[in-house]
C-alpha cells in the first residue's frame, strides 16, 4: 500500500491528494511531517520530485518512493531528511559519516549539504521513476563510486560530457 502522492510547486510548496479528489497544499516542514507519519506506520510514500540538484540520477518531474529507513546508513544512500541548516525537507546523497551525523550533497550540486544527524533523516529512497520507467542506475552498487567522486568534487564535471557522448550516440543508433 502506497500513501501519501503528492508534488512540489516551484514555490516549494507541497501539494498532497486528499480523499475527496482535491488537492492541497502543503508548506515544506507540513510535507515533511506527513512524511515522517506516513514512515513510521511502516508505509512507503510517493511523491513527484521538484529540482535539478539530483539530475541525472533524479529528475525534475521523476517519482520518487521513500520507504522507512532501517539498520545502517552508508555513503551513497539516497535519504530525505530535514536540511541542517533550513529544516527543508531535502532528497540527496550521503557522502560522509560519521559518528555524530551523516554529510548530503546533492549529485548536481557545488556543495555540500552540511552534517544532519540521524534524526533529521526521515527515510530512504527506494525507487525512482522517470516517465513511468523504474530507474536503478544511482541506487545500487554504483552509489559508492558516486558518493566518492561527489565528495571529490569530481562528479559533476565527468557527468556533463558523459551524458553530452550519451546523448550522442543514442541520437546515432534511432
Amino acid at each position: 500500500m502506497l500513501a501519501g502522492i503528492g508534488g512540489i510547486d516551484k514555490a516549494g510548496c507541497k501539494t498532497t491528494f486528499n480523499n475527496d479528489s482535491s488537492w492541497r497544499i502543503l508548506p515544506n516542514p507540513e510535507f515533511a511531517e506527513l512524511m515522517a507519519a506516513v514512515l513510521e506506520k511502516g508505509l512507503p510514500f510517493r511523491f513527484q520530485a521538484a529540482g535539478a540538484s539530483m539530475s541525472p540520477f533524479i529528475r525534475n518531474g521523476d517519482i520518487l518512493t521513500i520507504a522507512p529507513f532501517g539498520g545502517a546508513i552508508r555513503p551513497g544512500d539516497v535519504l530525505a531528511f530535514r536540511h541542517p541548516e533550513n529544516r527543508r525537507l531535502t532528497v540527496h546523497r550521503v557522502i560522509g559519516c560519521r559518528s555524530s551525523g551523516y554529510l548530503f550533497k546533492g549529485d548536481n550540486g557545488c556543495h555540500s549539504d552540511g552534517w544532519a544527524t540521524r534524526g533529521d533523516i526521515i527515510g530512504r529512497v527506494a525507487r525512482v521513476e522517470h516517465k513511468g520507467r523504474r530507474m536503478r542506475l544511482g541506487l545500487g552498487p554504483e552509489r559508492l563510486v558516486i558518493a566518492a567522486l561527489s565528495r571529490a568534487g569530481l562528479l559533476r564535471p565527468l557527468l556533463v560530457p558523459a551524458f553530452f557522448l550519451w546523448n550522442m550516440l543514442r541520437k546515432m543508433h534511432s
